[in-house]
């Protein structure tokens, strides 16, 4: 086995990221996190934002890190963000989570799915960890996410509303299920319920066997009632959540899910469809420079050409995932070639990871505006590492 399944050398890439972001990103003066560090300084640039998604994501790596390590601090960080979830971005009187505060003052309250996926899942996580009051607040925001969110003749969860809920926004996307589905995979693990793991597999198979196209591929975008809209932000390709495009990260994203499924369920689909989405995430694999195109086209051309390391990560837990299930070396090889490229070209001196580089695989500068991502991909790329490969 190589270096990378060194569960030594894996756990010291999540202290390294969490290094980065701790003690740093704790907010003394509003509480829960501050997610806008400069990539290669680590130095604040946003004190006041705080997105949902963000501030879930943190409490799900430190619950995580607190499962992990078993250290006080990282517990204590998990409270934090179950707390700050739970008592600022819960909106009491309307119900929901919004989806931006300056400080602990609301600036977006559109109810947004993906965002409450990712509370569902920090909630989960956090209740694995044994975290106070994790396991009632699970409940709670998934009977919400139920009841607003949910369709079941779909089998699939709509995507958003206004802050008061009288409007349904007509977009339906892949993207929020599937964090759906990840969220109820979680669930299930850390509460042992079995609706958690039944709704995972009824969103999976609805999305990756029922909606996929002729060749196996999954489109990011759909009407409300589920029919493909191929011209959904085709004049904005680099949107930050809904690009125009199919994606090979969440292609390889869906392959690992498949594959935790496959460990729940007495079916043969999660496996054979986690392996062929596998296959279909390196149809964008950038063989001469690496790294994934962040989309292509119908006809699986380029059309963004930047590379985002969640992508990499994403298809690192796959490739692991894919390989403890079937033995296979390709996959071990895949999963060297895949941490390669993150180590030399992804991360940065500080100990995070660059969010994005460009064609030729140079860093951006870190943008302006709320952070999303705080580590979360490449912290779950060793955490299912260490799970399925780590020796």
């Amino acid at each position: 086995m190589s270096a990378y399944t060194d569960p030594d050398w894996l756990r010291s890439r999540i202290r390294d990221i969490l290094a980065f972001y701790y003690p740093t990103c704790l907010d003394e003066r509003h509480g829960g996190f501050v997610a806008q560090l400069d990539a290669n300084t680590g130095a604040v640039y946003d004190y006041e934002s705080k997105h949902l998604v963000a501030t879930a994501r943190l409490t799900r790596n430190f619950a995580l890190a607190s499962d992990c390590f078993g250290e006080e601090r990282w517990t204590e960080a998990a409270t934090r963000g179950v707390r700050f979830l739970h008592e600022q971005f819960r909106d009491p009187d309307r119900g929901g989570y919004h989806w931006l505060l300056e400080g602990t003052k609301p600036v977006d309250s559109r109810r947004v799915c993906y965002g409450h996926a990712f509370v569902a899942l920090a909630y989960a996580r956090a209740a694995a960890a044994g975290i106070p009051n994790a396991v009632d607040h699970l409940a709670d925001v998934w009977s919400l996410v139920d009841d607003r969110f949910y369709e079941p003749v779909q089998g699939l969860y709509r995507s958003g509303y206004d802050a008061d809920w009288n409007r349904v926004h007509a977009y339906r996307g892949q993207n929020a299920n599937m964090h759906m589905c990840e969220a109820a995979l979680v669930a299930a693990g850390a509460t042992g319920e079995r609706r958690y793991r039944d709704r995972a597999a009824t969103v999976a198979k609805r999305l990756c066997v029922g909606l996929a196209d002729d060749e196996g591929r999954l489109w990011e975008h759909y009407d409300s009632d589920w029919r493909p809209d191929y011209d959904y932000n085709r004049d904005d390709p680099t949107h930050q959540f809904r690009p125009w495009g199919y994606q090979p990260g969440h292609h390889a994203e869906w392959a690992k899910l498949l594959t935790a499924l496959d460990r729940h369920v007495d079916a043969d689909w999660p496996a054979e469809r986690a392996a062929a989405l596998f296959e279909t995430a390196l149809t964008g694999w950038d063989d001469d420079r690496g790294g994934f195109y962040y989309t292509l086209d119908t006809d699986g051309d380029p059309v963004v050409e930047d590379k985002y390391g969640w992508e990499v990560a994403e298809a690192i837990a796959a490739a692991a995932a894919l390989a403890d299930l079937t033995d296979e070396n390709w996959y071990r090889e895949w999963y060297d070639r895949l941490w390669a490229y993150a180590t030399d070209t992804l991360a940065a001196p500080a100990g995070n990871w660059y969010e994005r580089v460009d064609a030729a695989n140079e860093p951006y500068p870190t943008s302006d505006g709320p952070a999303v991502e705080p580590g979360y991909h490449p912290i779950g790329a060793c955490d299912e590492a260490l799970r399925s490969v780590g020796e």
